[in-house]
């Protein structure tokens, strides 16, 4: 079968970007769908999102003003299951990154091999600048916009960038103000007083050292004594920062939004976390240089853990990157024509759609546990997740050996497989 071109359309967001999340998704399904030779009418289901609605939401600020926000709700595919994805507050929201966001789960959900499609929300405001009261206003809001395309069985949103359990919590108030009882099965990432689930908080993190610590087999790279650079200090980078360092890695350098730390000799994790908690950011800590993400790309370091924002590793520093694992806690961080540079320099990339899998697993669990109103202990939860992700890594291990392609190809062969033969099976031709 012939590589099928690209025929993007999008009709919302206008200016033209150097770089397009959506369009990057797209390539990546291509080159699966190419390899496994799709029936036209599969490839065409699954190229596009089945539905992208976008909402305006009127709220009267804390001084009294009217102001108006765009959210987006855009659900790829519900062939495997519910839509899952989650909602992110950011000056920077498109719909095209909201098509990317949820194309992307489609294939991690199919990776990990998890009852659900992928979905993706997001509204375009400056949360940072936002009262608490304003946030809540606005997340109700958007719930009573989006509440007829979610549900425990239609779609179930999560936390993502600046939105948290407490935002979960409105959403879930609001969608059982709608339906008449409550429901906490609509979302996940809830606070466990209001039936969010134990190991929920940490699980992209630890989800990730699962997967860093298979990878460390698979090539005979113990990790001990490994120099490892985080891009962002979050939840994520947060995370895997602690049990990379409690596994006996060096982490030397660091960024987040304001700014970022460097330390050859090595920075505790612990520490600068708890600099965050009292300040906000790593900055200024302790014993450190500043550095930028485009300096931390270029160290010389074992593993780039990417855990930022889309397209942070691109054509113009590719190059640069000297680690020998790059292995991608956020969604989309490395671009095509970076992977094509980084597989030429024998760099291994641990894609995204494996390895920051743990945060779906544990809301897949959480789901599991509010449909049942039967609840996991704390290491239940961690047993079950180890389990999906390690399987999840060799499946994807055997595929690459197999076929001798790159992990992220081998990863999007498995998953885009999966989902068309759930497709092919269920006899949904167009």
């Amino acid at each position: 079968m012939q590589e099928p071109k690209i025929r993007y359309i999008e009709p919302v967001i206008k200016e033209k970007r150097e770089y397009d999340p959506f369009v990057e998704s797209t390539m990546q399904f291509e080159r699966a769908a190419a390899y496994l030779d799709l029936e036209p009418w599969i490839y065409q289901k699954l190229k596009y999102p089945e539905r992208e609605l976008i909402v305006h939401l009127p709220i009267t600020l804390d001084d009294g003003h009217v102001e108006s926000f765009t959210g987006f709700r855009v659900q790829h595919s519900t062939i495997k299951g519910p839509a899952k994805g989650g909602v992110r507050y950011s000056p920077d929201a498109s719909l095209s990154e909201c098509k990317a966001l949820a194309t992307w789960m489609t294939w991690k959900c199919a990776v990990v091999d998890l009852p659900f499609g992928g979905g993706k929300g997001a509204i375009i405001c400056d949360p940072l600048k936002m009262s608490e009261d304003e946030l809540k206003k606005l997340t109700k809001q958007y719930t009573f916009a989006i509440k007829d395309i979610i549900g425990p069985f239609k779609d179930v949103p999560a936390p993502d960038m600046f939105t948290n359990s407490q935002t979960m919590a409105w959403i879930a108030d609001a969608y059982s103000q709608s339906v008449g009882y409550l429901e906490p099965a609509v979302v996940t990432g809830k606070p466990v007083y209001l039936w969010g689930s134990l190991g929920r908080g940490g699980a992209t993190g630890t989800g990730l050292f699962y997967v860093l610590r298979e990878t460390s087999k698979l090539l005979n790279f113990p990790l001990d004594g490994k120099k490892v650079t985080i891009l962002g200090f979050g939840n994520v980078g947060s995370s895997i920062a602690k049990l990379s360092h409690k596994a006996g890695c060096k982490i030397v350098a660091v960024t987040d939004m304001f700014g970022g730390i460097y330390n050859e000799d090595g920075i505790n994790p612990f520490e600068l976390e708890k600099q965050v908690v009292q300040t906000g950011s790593i900055v200024q800590f302790p014993n450190t240089e500043p550095i930028d993400n485009e300096a931390l790309i270029s160290l010389p370091c074992d593993i780039l853990i990417p855990c930022a924002v889309e397209g942070q590793i691109h054509k113009g520093n590719a190059v640069n990157v000297k680690a020998k694992i790059v292995l991608e806690g956020a969604n989309g961080p490395t671009t095509v024509d970076a992977d094509e540079i980084l597989n030429d320099k024998d760099i291994l990339v641990v894609p995204d759609i494996l390895a920051n899998a743990g945060g779906v697993t544990v809301s897949y669990l959480e789901w599991v546990q509010n449909l049942q109103r039967f609840f996991f202990t704390e290491e239940d939860v961690l047993e079950k997740t180890e389990k999906k992700m390690t399987k999840a890594f060799w499946d994807v291990a055997a595929e690459m050996k197999n076929h001798k392609i790159p992990m992220r190809e081998a990863a999007y062969i498995l998953a885009v497989g999966r989902v068309s033969q759930s497709l092919r099976s269920l006899g949904r031709s167009l």
